[in-house]
């Protein structure tokens, strides 16, 4: 009975069968072997109802939505040129921090690839880069932004490593610098080369004085939010019900960019399409989660783990290697469910603190997103450029390697993450 539900399992996941069955599905035949009643699973969507941070999911989601259909990224995008256009490589730095801000907001690297990939490309080629940097530029900004505030990946690792995500939103910041940082220094150099590329558009008084006015809406809005959170004056759940209604009043009843009648009930049942996803695939991977408990497999895997790994720094060095797969076969949000799990016990055990783990998982999956050969950026970025995804794995790779080199830094260097939690926490 057990094989032929396993069996018959693996063949709906080959056919399609959604994550959140498989999953459940697997709990359910894993208890069922073990004598447990299948209620376990329900327990733990009961479990996870009471989670304080939950609620900050679909707050957040739905303030992404209401971010991305407005006209806010076209006004936020201005910003970021009129104040960082005159640099060398000005609008490829234009486009990582327009990227980041958005990634931020959105959770989801394709969207910020489909929302402003159609301006950002013929932005970079009328400043005179070159094609292939700039396509490779875009695939890899997709999912920049990932480690900052309030991004909902951050949240969602919180709440199944049950880590605070305050102290998150902080380990994510210098990292996150760090990958623009170095990004922005390779589009400096490559807006040296070319005559035309960076210094097309000196700054402007007016042109800046312009943008930020256009903007003066949306532009508080990070500010009140960090400080809020840092601030003691209101939680992180308490932070993404400010969040959505300060967009939602700001959007629909200030720039009035969003109809209440025609819009927002459109942008709610999408956003929480994409929520109840989560949620059920959240839900079924707890009910997982503790048979896998159960069974000890956490504890088998440690045990494997110290016969053949005695070393933190290999240990690191292989869990690079494994997200990076993972990053690149599995959507984020199941990937964090499904694995989370799995690392946390072993990482702590070997001493990595769970801060900083989190950090270094949310960058590996940030990477294999654009990461040949089955990433998930490329494909979205062959669609929205209508170009062939071979060309894009040409493309990233020169973005790729300076991820990685990033990447080890924020793996090997726990402070990058860790200093800001240490300095805002400490007595």
């Amino acid at each position: 009975m057990i094989l032929a539900g396993s069996l018959a399992l693996i063949l709906l996941a080959f056919l399609g069968m959604p994550l959140f069955g498989v999953i459940g599905g697997a709990a359910l035949l894993g208890f069922q072997s073990a004598g447990i009643h299948p209620a376990a699973v329900m327990i733990e969507f009961y479990r996870m109802t009471s989670a304080p941070t939950l609620l900050a999911i679909p707050l957040f989601t739905f303030a992404g939505y209401l971010l991305a259909e407005s006209g806010a990224p076209q006004r936020l995008l201005a910003v970021s040129r009129a104040l960082f256009g005159w640099m060398p490589g000005g609008v490829a730095f234009v486009t990582l921090v327009a990227c980041a801000g958005f990634t931020a907001f959105t959770g989801a690297s394709g969207a910020t690839i489909v929302a402003l990939g159609g301006l950002l490309l013929p932005m970079l080629m009328q400043e005179g880069f070159r094609e292939k940097f700039s396509l490779g530029l875009l695939t890899t900004s997709g999912s920049l932004g990932l480690l900052f505030a309030p991004s909902l990946p951050l949240i969602l690792y919180g709440l199944v490593a049950q880590t605070r995500v305050d102290h998150l939103f902080l380990a994510g910041f210098f990292p996150g610098i760090l990958i623009i940082g170095v990004l922005a220094l390779y589009c400096m150099r490559s807006g040296m080369k070319s005559d035309r590329a960076g210094m097309r558009h000196p700054f402007a008084w007016a042109e800046a004085g312009r943008a930020l006015k256009d903007a003066a809406w949306e532009l508080p809005l990070i500010p009140i939010v960090l400080v809020g959170i840092y601030g003691g004056f209101f939680t992180a759940t308490e932070a993404a019900s400010v969040t959505a209604f300060y967009l939602l009043v700001v959007e629909v009843f200030v720039n009035k960019d969003l109809n209440l009648k025609r819009d927002l009930p459109r942008i709610i049942r999408e956003s929480m399409i994409l929520v109840g996803g989560i949620l059920i695939i959240l839900g079924t991977a707890l009910g997982f989660t503790s048979f896998l408990i159960d069974e000890e497999i956490p504890m088998r895997l440690l045990e494997a783990v110290r016969e053949n790994i005695d070393s933190r720094i290999a240990f690191l060095m292989i869990l690079n290697l494994f997200l990076l797969g993972v990053g690149m076969m599995m959507d984020i949000f199941s990937a964090i469910i499904v694995v989370v799990p799995l690392i946390t016990p072993i990482a702590r055990e070997l001493g990595v603190d769970p801060i900083h783990l989190g950090i270094i998982f949310l960058t590996n999956l940030e990477i294999g997103y654009a990461t040949p050969p089955v990433g998930l950026n490329l494909f979205i970025a062959s669609y929205r450029f209508e170009r062939p995804v071979t060309e894009l794995y040409r493309a990233s790779l020169p973005f790729l390697g300076l991820l990685l080199f990033a990447l080890l830094i924020i793996t090997y260097w726990p402070d990058v993450s860790l200093f800001l939690v240490r300095w805002m926490t400490q007595p």
